[in-house]
């Protein structure tokens, strides 16, 4: 028994439904010999377990002989079982038919049946033409020229050859456009994670350095590229904090899904991601319809696909439905309906566990704190929060994780933990130095809340609050500290307690005021 052993088998049994278990022992039954029982004992032991225990896998099959090379007896199942997948799935999405294909005629030219083998080149040749598989497609003609090679260029002629190497060509130069677009559209989308929106002219200017390669680019009016550039700038206005062009882009691409049945049908993870952007810039925008309209047609596409969708695509798609109920929920100052979403969650918790990404449930986190705050439960906000700053799979550069660091001294505040306030308000302002995100807003508001931790007197307190509304109140104006009050109503909390109004009452009233 290995000293760390490794979990990839059992969390390979746990990913699959009940119609890929059931394949794979109908699979099994038919392509294994000898060691069939043992792979089905195996299977069915990891698969009723709530977790993986070795030591005690070893106490239950005591005696066993495939216990004595244990290693190769997993090696061997998740193999079995890969193979059966590969299987199931052979007809899952357009690459799998093509690389099917292409093995077919493989196989074919190693026994030499040349015309046979020919046939499938050209057959996956016309089905990657159609969907534009353009890294298949120089596949195709490597495999085209040996064939020529080794049949003595028979039935070719000068101008065949001519025509071959354009189209190599042309292929090679589609494949360069797109491999440019996707280095651009990365580089942006990486700055983008780790870095959030600009907040200063110099952070402005990166993003215009990132984006600048896009002018110089040539690329091929094809789906993918098309994609790539709609994305592209989708992703450099929303770093520059004009969500109005973002939006027009995530507009473009979402319509040019719909146009192509086809591509959604085969990436609907992608379309997934392009609807919840879409909910969250129209969000920001306040097009609150356009919202809604966005937001069924993630549950239509999630109803419609139905058993169809994979772990993971079940996993985005209730990352991204929760988010945006919490985050309406939360905009609407209806926080009670924002808590009622909190079982739902928990449970998607314990299902998935780790597999849900560090920032998306990140994200899921903020936006329960933010509910418990708006109802006053200050101490499972504070719970909630912590789940994020104890994350240690989450970047600590993320957006989220700094806005975090911020309402956990508002909560701090609420609670009265005068003793622990201004170590923690130190902290955060080393945190924030350290990441070079002490901006106009951060600024203003740890210097206020530290003379608030400390002022015990209520005049005192309500003319501090006084100088941070009017401090504050001119940055909401401010495209580059916009992102902060996005987070987190600070100007309505810092009302509420001079007002001493409940906070969800002021959020619900500015909330309707924007909607008339």
């Amino acid at each position: 028994m290995a000293a760390t052993p490794s979990t990839s088998l059992y969390e390979l049994i746990k990913s699959l439904t009940k119609s890929e278990k059931r394949y794979f022992k109908v699979f099994s039954s038919k392509h294994t010999i000898g060691e069939e029982n043992n792979y089905i004992t195996l299977f069915d032991y990891l698969d009723n377990q709530n977790g993986y225990d070795e030591t005690k896998l070893f106490e239950d099959f005591k005696g066993q002989a495939f216990l004595n090379k244990f290693s190769i007896t997993k090696k061997r199942l998740q193999e079995n079982i890969l193979r059966s997948l590969d299987s199931y799935h052979s007809n899952s999405s357009i690459d799998a038919q093509l690389y099917r294909m292409m093995h077919y005629a493989e196989i074919l030219y190693d026994k030499s049946l040349y015309k046979q083998c020919k046939k499938y080149l050209q057959s996956a040749e016309k089905l990657a033409e159609k969907h534009a598989k353009y890294h298949i497609l120089l596949e195709v003609n490597q495999k085209m020229k040996r064939l020529l090679e080794n049949t003595g260029y028979a039935g070719s002629d000068q101008a065949f050859l001519d025509a071959m190497q354009t189209k190599d060509n042309e292929l090679s130069e589609v494949i360069r456009g797109y491999n440019n677009l996707w280095h651009i559209k990365s580089s942006l989308m990486m700055h983008l994670n780790r870095n959030g929106v600009a907040r200063n002219q110099e952070e402005r200017k990166i993003y215009d350095e990132l984006i600048h390669p896009l002018s110089h680019c040539q690329y091929a009016v094809a789906f993918d590229s098309i994609f790539l550039v709609n994305q592209i700038q989708a992703a450099y206005y929303f770093g520059t904090l004009d969500f109005q062009k973002s939006e027009q882009y995530i507009a473009a691409n979402i319509t040019l899904y719909k146009e192509n049945a086809e591509r959604l049908k085969e990436e609907v993870n992608v379309y997934f991601s392009l609807i919840s952007n879409g909910i969250y810039l129209n969000h920001h925008l306040g097009d609150y319809s356009r919202v809604d309209e966005l937001l069924n047609e993630l549950k239509t596409i999630s109803k419609e696909s139905g058993k169809n969708l994979s772990e993971d695509l079940n996993i985005k798609l209730f990352s991204s439905i929760n988010s945006t109920r919490l985050m309406l929920y939360n905009e609407r100052g209806e926080f009670t309906e924002a808590i009622q979403t909190v079982p739902l969650i928990e449970e998607a918790y314990r299902l998935y566990g780790s597999k849900i990404a560090p920032a998306r449930r990140a994200y899921l986190n903020y936006n329960i704190a933010v509910a418990y705050f708006g109802e006053g439960a200050y101490t499972q906000s504070l719970k909630w929060i912590n789940t994020i700053l104890n994350d240690k799979d989450l970047d600590e550069k993320l957006d989220i994780y700094c806005f975090s660091q911020l309402l956990n001294l508002i909560l701090h505040f609420e609670l009265d933990n005068r003793e622990l306030l201004p170590y923690a308000i130190k902290n955060t302002q080393r945190y924030l130095k350290s990441r070079n995100r002490v901006y106009k807003f951060e600024e203003i508001f740890l210097k206020y809340l530290n003379k608030l931790s400390r002022t015990i007197s209520p005049l005192d307190q309500m003319d501090l609050l006084e100088n941070v509304i009017t401090e504050i109140q001119p940055l909401t104006e401010d495209p580059f500290e916009r992102s902060v009050f996005d987070s987190f109503k600070f100007l309505l909390w810092a009302k509420s307690k001079l007002s001493k109004r409940p906070f969800a009452e002021l959020v619900h009233t500015a909330y309707s005021e924007r909607s008339k």
